[in-house]
Formats: structure tokens, C-alpha cells, sequence
């Protein structure tokens, strides 16, 4: 059952209640703490720290650290209401006070309260669906103390809607790769996103032959499963703008022919977090709304070493037309979104943001945490950058240098997927995306090879696929304008 935050002063029947302090007002919150008790635990008031004490007519009283009151904004409030969350998960019914302790800090009321609903239910979330003893969160109504009426209940119900985008994006990302077959994968698309504003287009084999999707083509010739290209439509009437989304959809990567290690392979279900994380924003926008056309393009298979794969030093033919030599079958995830990029160009859309699992070299120079930003047009990377920002997603600028291009020139044909050496690895592969995005479209390519997946959890995420961009793309999605010349 989903998670709810509704605002209220009745804190009736919960059978725990979370207080939030900060960690320099411990004296003087007029909670009625026992504040001496507290220091003689250990509690220290920082952000997400949480202490248990007993109290009245059997409810749990869940303390939990704001951190500094100089310092607090939507990412504490965040993590603070994630290890509520936690702390609370055995409870259905409980009750969260935060928002009234932010009435004297800077922090925006309805920005508050998003990323307390978001925190909710990012940190209730567990992947059970294979397990023969489910032990999921039993929290499924949380009651929030604050002022604001129906603008403050507006934002906690947003804030539970994106957090439920991002939920999906996970339960895609976990799936194994043996039953999210790109078949399966695009009726899961079709099912989370067709509505009244919305509509969904799957091409099968045949239609994606014709369609010359020869990247797409090349990478599943591998598989005994077959590939599939989906694109989504969202066009209200009155948009007064129009942004493609590109997620890359490699179901499992095997590495091809050239194959990766065992120890490689072990996550590589996640190799479609990009086209997860689209379709986890893709599955919201009609209940938010936007006066923005959005159209989603996502190429989707799998990455085998079958019998007829394709061979080192095979050329492909990309839907521009553009020909690639095929020297390192593991670099695949770039040869399937240049057919996507190139049909996104073709729609003339104002920008395009693509969003890929893409190198481990993005990973060597920015770690698990963080995404790489790439692309072209100034004004709308840092427009991506601050959306990233207020979603509580950090991505990091990575440089797109021309003559990079020099080392992807092919001897037989128009560029090769790779380069010659190791060096630059995030940045090469942005390179050759370049070649499928017109010179004149505003572009923003997001690796996320770091973020997508995590081996242990934190306050906010489970261990395993993340849904990281899903919030990123909201935002985006949400505060959309033309990107202007003047601002390339």
C-alpha cells in the first residue's frame, strides 16, 4: 500500500511520533524534551541521527537530528525524514513533527515539505517481489505537523508522487535481467505510462529494421531475445515548449563478444537505468501537469555473445546514416542511443537530455555518488545542473573537448566506438553521442554509471538500483523554458 503524508494538528492513535531538533537549539525547542537524558545517549542532534524514548500511553517518541539551524535546507529535511522513516518502519500509523521546527530558518515551506514526503518514502522502500519472506515497511500513513493548509498539502502530496516515480525506477533497475526481457520491459512502459494525455509506440524487430535502427540492431543481434524500440508522447495543449528524453534500455550487458569478467556482469541488470529513470518520470506527468511537450525515446535490449553477434570491426549504419566501426562490442550503450538520439533530432525538439549507464570512466573520476554532465548550450547544462540541485541529485560538469574527436576517426569508416587509449573515457563517449545531436539542439547528456546502482544502503536508498534521475528529470521537466541563443 502506498505511503500518504497528510497534514494535521490531530496526532490521534499514531503509534509513534518523530520530533525533529536541531543540534544547536538542544536547550530551547519547547519540545519538553529531556534533553539530559538525550546527551547522556549520545545524541548529538546531527542530520539523520535518530534516539528512542518511551512515551505517554505506550507511543514511541522518535528524535531525530536537523542538524545546524544555519545550515538546513531540502536536503537535511530529506535525509531527516528518511531516518523517520527507518526508525518508524514497523509502525503503520505514525506522526512526524519537522516542519514547525523550520518556521524561523530560510528554508521555502513547500520545498520543505516535498522533500519530507520525498524522504518518507524513498527510505520505505525495499525490492521484495522475489523474496519468500517479504519483510516490507509497514509504514503507510504519516501525519505531518505544519501550517500552510492546502499549498503545504499540495507539496507533501508532490513530493509522494516523485518519490513513487522513483520507486519504479527501482523496481525496474532490480528486476533481473532474465525476466526484463526487452519484450517485458516495454509491456511495463506501456502499462506505467499510457493515458488520456499520454501514449506509448512500441516497434518490434521488423519495425525497427525498417526504421533503419542500425546501432539497436547491431547490439541485439547477439540475443535470442528480441529487441524493442518505445517511444513515449506526452503533449498537452497550450505547451510552450518541447524536450526529448533519452534513456539507454541495455536489459542485461554480457559485454558482447567482448566479454566482460563474472565479477563485471554481477550488476549489469542495471544497464538500463537510464531508460528506468525516464520512464519512472515519464509515468507521473500527467498527474503533474506540465505545460511542456515531453516525447521519451528508449531503445531496449540486451547485450549477448550469441551466435550471430556482432564481430569486432563490424560497421553498423546509425539512423542518421553515420557508419561506426565496432571495435569494443562492451562500448554498446552509445550505438543504441545514436539511433535514439538521431530520431530525437529529428522532431526538432527545443533540447534533449539523454540519460545512460554509460562508462566506468565517469565512475573513476566522480565516484558512486555523483553524475557526469555533458552536452552543448551553457545556459541549459547549468538550468540541468540546478534541477539536480533541488532534486537532491548532484551532477558534476565534465568537459566535451573537440579534439577528442580525432581519436573515435575510423580507417573504414565515418568513426569507431571507441578510442585508442583509456584516457578520458566519459568524456570520448560524449564525443561520439555529439555526432547524433543536431549542432543547433539544446543538449544535456547525464552518465550515471556511479548513482544507478549502490552495494549498501544509506538513508535513503536501498541497496541495489537507485531510480537516480527520475527526480532530476521532474524538475526539469517541471521548470522547462526554451533554452535561449544568447545563452549557448
Amino acid at each position: 500500500m502506498p505511503l500518504s503524508a497528510t497534514l494535521t494538528r490531530d496526532f490521534d492513535e499514531v503509534e509513534a511520533i518523530a520530533i525533529g531538533v536541531f543540534s544547536d537549539r538542544m536547550d530551547d525547542d519547547g519540545t519538553g524534551l529531556d534533553w539530559a537524558f538525550l546527551a547522556a545517549t549520545g545524541f548529538g542532534g546531527e542530520v539523520g541521527e535518530t534516539a528512542m524514548i518511551p512515551g505517554d500511553e505506550g507511543t514511541l517518541l522518535v528524535v531525530v537530528g536537523l542538524g545546524s539551524a544555519d545550515d538546513i535546507g531540502p536536503a537535511e529535511v530529506r535525509r531527516a525524514a528518511g531516518a523517520c522513516a527507518r526508525a518508524m518502519r514497523r509502525f503503520s500509523k505514525a506522526a512526524v513533527r519537522i516542519l514547525d521546527q523550520l518556521e524561523d530558518t530560510d528554508v521555502d515551506p513547500r520545498t520543505a515539505a516535498q522533500a519530507l514526503s520525498e524522504g518518507l518514502v524513498l527510505a520505505s522502500y525495499s525490492y521484495d517481489a522475489l523474496r519468500s519472506r517479504p519483510e516490507p515497511s509497514s509504514l503507510t500513513e504519516v501525519l505531518v505537523d505544519g501550517k500552510g493548509g492546502k499549498r503545504i498539502q499540495a507539496a507533501l502530496d508532490r513530493g509522494v508522487i516523485v518519490a513513487g516515480a522513483v520507486a519504479l525506477a527501482r523496481d525496474l533497475v532490480n528486476e533481473p535481467g532474465g525476466s526484463l526481457t526487452p519484450r517485458a520491459f516495454s509491456e511495463r512502459i506501456v502499462e506505467a505510462c499510457a493515458g488520456d494525455a499520454t501514449t506509448v509506440t512500441v516497434m518490434d524487430s521488423v519495425d525497427i529494421e525498417e526504421a533503419g535502427l542500425g546501432g539497436l540492431m547491431g547490439v541485439n543481434r547477439g540475443s535470442a531475445e528480441p529487441a524493442r524500440y518505445v517511444e513515449i508522447s506526452y503533449d498537452p495543449v497550450g505547451a510552450r515548449a518541447r524536450l526529448a528524453l533519452v534513456g539507454k534500455g541495455i536489459t542485461f550487458d554480457s559485454g558482447g563478444l567482448s566479454l566482460k569478467t563474472a565479477e563485471g556482469m554481477r550488476t549489469m541488470k542495471c544497464d538500463m537505468g537510464g531508460a528506468a529513470a525516464v520512464v519512472g518520470a515519464m509515468s507521473v506527468i500527467e498527474r503533474l501537469a506540465p505545460k511542456v511537450a515531453v516525447k521519451a525515446y528508449l531503445p531496449l535490449t540486451d547485450n549477448m555473445p550469441g551466435p550471430d553477434a556482432t564481430r569486432v570491426g563490424d560497421v553498423l549504419t546509425i539512423r542518421n546514416g553515420k557508419t561506426v566501426e565496432v571495435l569494443n562490442t562492451d562500448a554498446e550503450g552509445r550505438l543504441v542511443l545514436a539511433d535514439a538520439l538521431s530520431l530525437a533530432t529529428e522532431d526538432e525538439p527545443d533540447a534533449i537530455i539523454d540519460v545512460a549507464t554509460l562508462t566506468g570512466a565517469c565512475m573513476v573520476a566522480l565516484g558512486n555518488d555523483i553524475a557526469g554532465l555533458m552536452g552543448r548550450h551553457q545556459g541549459f547544462l547549468d538550468a540541468v545542473r540546478d534541477a539536480g540541485d533541488r532534486a537532491g541529485e548532484e551532477l558534476w560538469p565534465l568537459p566535451l573537448p573537440p579534439k577528442l574527436a580525432k581519436s573515435i576517426e575510423s580507417s573504414v569508416a565515418d568513426i569507431k566506438n571507441i578510442s585508442g587509449d583509456r584516457y578520458a573515457g566519459a568524456s570520448v563517449a560524449g564525443v561520439f553521442l555529439s555526432n547524433f545531436v543536431g549542432d543547433d539542439i539544446a543538449w544535456a547528456h547525464i552518465d550515471i554509471a556511479g548513482p544507478a546502482f549502490v552495494d549498501a544502503s544509506d538513508s535513503l536508498r536501498s541497496r541495489g538500483g537507485t531510480g537516480f534521475g527520475v527526480a532530476t528529470l521532474i524538475e526539469v521537466i517541471s521548470t522547462f523554458r526554451k533554452p535561449k541563443k544568447s545563452e549557448a
